[in-house]
């Protein structure tokens, strides 16, 4: 199982700040995107439409980041100062 995080912005569109991918056993940051982005047209077009920030088990990564059973996975929007 890995559990994903969604925070911020993110979150509230998704109107969710966490799921669950019981099935997953090893990929990469970008499956676990594509998994999450099937739950659902919406979730899809949310997903594809933000610049995510992503981390695995609270350290900041990219796309090709590996991920297995037990990793958290986390995407949230850029942050903005002001």
């Amino acid at each position: 199982m890995v559990k994903v995080l969604f925070f911020a912005a993110l979150r509230e569109r998704l109107k969710s700040s966490e799921y669950l991918l019981a099935d997953f056993q090893q990929g990469s940051v970008a499956d676990v995107l594509a998994a999450v982005s099937a739950h659902s047209e919406r979730w899809r077009e949310v997903l594809a439409s933000q610049q995510l920030l992503m981390a695995v088990n609270q350290q900041l990564v990219d796309a090709a980041a590996t991920v297995k059973t037990g990793d958290e996975v986390a995407f949230f929007p850029p942050v903005t100062g002001g």
